[in-house]
């Protein structure tokens, strides 16, 4: 199978809301309430909210795709920052999504979405990524800690009427901005 990454446009609007929601059921159920998982991705999985970012210039969003048949599976959403953390930095971008179907983990995907998200961030000359997960996915932790990211702050996440613990990690990129 082929999987190719590319970056997103208008029209995948849909597919990023299909995916959203897919693999946040799929990595949370017998984890998290599913009626809170329910309310979650009506809330933040809807194709609205992605046509909405894929609007705004600030942010720019890569879908893996298994071909044939261009079906998506993965997807990393790259925004200005805005993780509470003690020492923001102007230079600071934040991965808000990567979201893979189990599937296709362990084939090297997502270290390709987090490469085409870190190339970007050089190019733009952001000088650290950060990103937060929920701090009982080992899994994400362990991929997050093989590409070199460190904790650097807390949060606590509401996902449907339950609050999560979450940590904020950061990935350096280089000295900051003058």
């Amino acid at each position: 199978m082929d999987i190719q990454i590319r970056a997103c446009d208008g029209a995948d609007a849909d597919a990023l809301a299909l995916l959203g929601g897919a693999t946040f059921l799929e990595t949370f159920a017998g984890i998290l309430d599913g009626a809170d998982i329910a309310a979650h991705c009506a809330r933040q999985h809807h194709a609205a909210l992605y046509r909405d970012w894929l609007a705004q210039p600030a942010m720019r969003l890569w879908l893996a795709e298994a071909h044939p048949g261009a079906a998506p599976i993965g997807y990393l959403a790259l925004a200005p920052a805005a993780l509470p953390i003690a020492a923001p930095r102007a230079g600071d971008l934040e991965i808000k999504r990567i979201y893979l179907l189990h599937r296709f983990q362990g084939m090297r995907v997502g270290r390709r979405l987090m490469d085409a998200a870190l190339a970007h961030a050089r190019a733009a000359g952001a000088t650290r990524l950060l990103l937060g997960v929920y701090a009982k996915n080992a899994d994400a932790l362990a991929f997050y800690g093989r590409c070199g990211f460190v904790e650097v702050g807390t949060r606590t996440f509401r996902v449907g009427n339950s609050d999560y613990d979450d940590l904020i990690l950061g990935l350096d990129l280089g000295p900051e901005l003058a």
